[in-house]
């Protein structure tokens, strides 16, 4: 090889890395609405099911996101600053609001939903949780369907209580359902907290953004709920409120706070 030949051909060689730094290939962007605000741990779990697909957020993958805080009005514009940024998926949490927010602004992105308000079904997410169609599925954490549980607790607790005060925040996007839930379970017949594990809902719909990032449709994956659920007693509200607890609940709970 003449010498004129070898130190052109190294040269380009060594020209090719800032060549190539201009052209980087894109990761794919999760749009992340949400009505309420920024939760690290939940975030955590939801980054850790992404994980599990082998999605790392700063290295192959980007995350828009978009906090309402209680203001259900700004979903709307919310989701469609998302579908106007042409993201790869949308991860909608919180009540059905978030979810039919996104449905309403994309036909054709797909959509994962975690959602602790009334049945996706009923709220017209999805046409069913078994065959969810279209291009939106996701977890339901079936909160509402757990307010008749929680009732009969709180009566295991206080047995010859005659008066029980609900507190409702009115601006939740599914708060009638709940009241009509528990008006209906005081019919038949604070201090603490059932419901399911949050946080591993949120990391199975990491684990679906995954899915769908590696090429799932949404409408072949089926709207699944918790199989975690957790019991927390506070005994200091307990002994505050003179209230004598039944050794049965309390060896079953997950976590009693003291």
């Amino acid at each position: 090889m003449r010498r004129r030949e070898f130190i052109t051909l190294v040269g380009g060689a060594a020209a090719l890395p800032l060549a190539a730094r201009g052209q980087q290939p894109e990761v794919p962007t999760i749009g992340f609405p949400s009505s309420f605000s920024a939760n690290a741990r939940f975030n955590a779990a939801f980054k850790e099911g992404l994980k599990e697909l082998g999605f790392v957020e700063g290295q192959n993958l980007a995350i828009e996101y978009r906090y309402a805080e209680g203001h259900y009005d700004q979903l709307p514009a919310l989701a469609a600053d998302l579908v106007r940024r042409q993201v790869a998926v949308i991860f909608a949490s919180g009540s059905n609001a978030p979810g039919l927010a996104a449905k309403a602004a994309t036909s054709t992105i797909p959509i994962v939903f975690a959602s602790g308000g009334g049945d996706p079904v009923q709220g017209g997410l999805v046409a069913s949780l078994s065959r969810p169609g279209d291009n939106v599925t996701g977890v339901s954490m079936i909160f509402t369907e757990l307010l008749p549980k929680r009732f009969g607790l709180l009566r295991q607790f206080v047995p010859k209580a005659e008066m029980i005060g609900v507190l409702v925040n009115s601006n939740y996007a599914d708060a009638d359902l709940q009241i009509r839930e528990l008006q209906e379970a005081a019919a038949a017949g604070g201090l603490m907290s059932y419901g399911p594990d949050v946080a591993d809902a949120f990391r199975q719909c990491g684990n679906y953004v995954g899915r769908i990032l590696k090429g799932a449709r949404p409408a072949d994956l089926p709207v699944v709920q918790p199989t975690k659920f957790e019991l927390v007693i506070n005994l200091k509200t307990a002994k505050a409120l003179m209230l004598e607890l039944p050794a049965t609940l309390l060896a079953t709970a997950d976590e009693v706070i003291e």
